[in-house]
């Protein structure tokens, strides 16, 4: 269970929200589910299955509805969605907040915040921006860069080189989102990867120390944050090791917050170029993802051969 948090302050401050009831204390109230509910069954005296704890979005239907309900119709519904669990109330379209929720919410110190968007805005741009904030979140160590619009995690013990190839991979044009920890967060099905603040464009180079890759070789070669689409793992050379040297074996995926994301094995010794054995390797997955087998095709190859000589 994800235990990240946002405040209704939060909410406010980011999307500038009126705040119509409720005093600055009412706005410490946490929202810890990405979701919002639009409460037409509630208005409606259902309370049975409630999910009181989603952001409530009264539109034009709610609004509508409300102005044909009595007045205790009113009262036994608001005082059933502002529940001391519920975070709070956004009305779209700067409609004014109903008398008796007013009332309601302000002896109840419940904070009802107000937006001229309309509904669908605010539910979509609202979720979108929980969705991020609570995020399931998980630190790597490694490094993320953008290769050819491929957003590529490079994982391996220390002392492998990594941020070294980030380097040579960066003077080839790519740019760098991470070095040496990558904070992951799941967004939907997607995995996104962000640096930490405190490293954020910064790479580490043994023997020279820490570099400002933004400064060092221009703004354009760093990015806030990536999704990640494909990881490499370096491990060190064995001799007696079986490396994959055509391809066709079992695809790997690392599990990434339950995600899964391809993954290749690169054996790392002297004398290799390991930014150029990634930058195949990228260009390989991306052919492989629009139908382009390179293993296959040669698979193929091999066995119209064997089948040609066997006719002979």
């Amino acid at each position: 269970m994800n235990d990240k948090v946002i405040t209704m302050r939060g909410l406010k401050d980011n999307f500038r929200f009126e705040q119509v009831t409720g005093n600055q204390e009412s706005l410490n109230r946490p929202i810890t589910i990405a979701d919002t509910n639009r409460p037409g069954l509630e208005l409606a005296g259902f309370y049975d299955y409630s999910q009181l704890k989603r952001l409530i979005v009264l539109g034009d239907k709610e609004i509508a509805y409300i102005e044909t309900m009595s007045e205790e119709a009113q009262r036994r519904a608001f005082d059933f969605i502002t529940d001391e669990t519920t975070p709070g109330i956004v009305i779209s379209k700067n409609h004014l907040c109903p008398r008796i929720l007013y009332h309601i919410a302000e002896e109840k110190n419940f904070p009802v915040l107000r937006s001229s968007w309309p509904t669908f805005r605010v539910t979509i741009d609202v979720v979108t921006f929980l969705d991020e904030q609570l995020a399931p979140t998980e630190c790597i160590h490694g490094g993320l860069l953008s290769i050819y619009g491929k957003g590529v995690l490079i994982r391996g013990e220390s002392g492998l080189g990594k941020s070294e190839i980030a380097l040579e991979l960066i003077k080839h044009g790519h740019q760098l989102v991470a070095d040496d920890r990558v904070d992951c967060y799941r967004i939907h099905n997607r995995i996104v990867g962000k640096a930490p603040k405190l490293l954020a464009g910064m790479l580490e180079i043994r023997g020279i120390g820490i570099i400002n890759v933004a400064r060092m070789f221009g703004a354009s070669t760093v990015l806030p944050e990536m999704e990640v689409d494909f990881e490499v793992c370096l491990e060190k050379w064995r001799d007696n090791a079986n490396y994959d040297r055509v391809g066709i074996e079992e695809k790997k995926y690392d599990h990434i917050l339950d995600v899964d994301i391809p993954m290749i094995v690169v054996p790392v010794r002297e004398g290799r170029s390991m930014a150029a054995i990634i930058e195949s390797a990228v260009t390989n997955f991306t052919l492989s993802e629009m139908g382009m087998d390179s293993a296959k095709e040669f698979e193929q190859r091999v066995l119209s051969y064997i089948k040609e000589n066997a006719e002979k």
